[in-house]
């Protein structure tokens, strides 16, 4: 008869789960609703461990049954927390943000792939291929430049909107 709990372990975890799986997905709209829509936008790093990070200790929460309602409390508004002091940082200190931040990384210029780039991101001529496909563009020889950003999408400049190129000056020497 023990191996029964595999199966049915009672009302009392069920309403458990119902609970705190509740109140926690409430609480956890509320913060990042009053936190603002920096954590849905296009992720950073940052943006994408805090999600990770989130989803797993709600799922620790939702399952272990030692975990108390202000323990999954204290625990999200922590993780928003070191998020919103990460964004803060990374707003407010020009050195903090070279630290922390990947940078957009120039791959494409002048009709050519930025080969070091290209290594070290692990990116093939096709990926740029295919991003010039995805903005509409029939050829490479319509790029003036491709910029891998800081969220993994590419930014394709088409040579016939490249303007005085104020946007990119500042990733052509890398």
């Amino acid at each position: 008869m023990e191996n029964l709990t595999l199966w049915w372990d009672g009302w009392d975890p069920i309403i458990r789960i119902g609970v705190i799986g509740t109140l926690g997905y409430i609480w956890l709209v509320m913060l990042l609703r009053t936190t603002g829509p920096r954590n849905m936008a296009k992720m950073t790093p940052f943006d994408f461990v805090l999600t990770v990070t989130l989803g797993s200790a709600f799922g620790r929460v939702l399952t272990a049954r030692e975990v108390t309602v202000s323990e999954a409390v204290v625990t999200f508004t922590l993780l928003v927390a070191l998020q919103w002091l990460l964004a803060y940082l990374r707003r407010s200190s020009r050195g903090f943000t070279k630290l922390v931040d990947p940078g957009p990384t120039l791959l494409f210029h002048d009709g050519q792939p930025v080969e070091k780039a290209m290594r070290r991101h692990r990116f093939t001529e096709s990926d740029l291929h295919s991003a010039a496909r995805e903005n509409g563009l029939g050829s490479l020889e319509d790029v003036a430049v491709v910029i891998l950003q800081a969220d993994g999408t590419f930014a394709v400049i088409p040579a016939s909107a490249m303007g005085d190129g104020s946007a990119v000056k500042p990733y052509l020497g890398s």
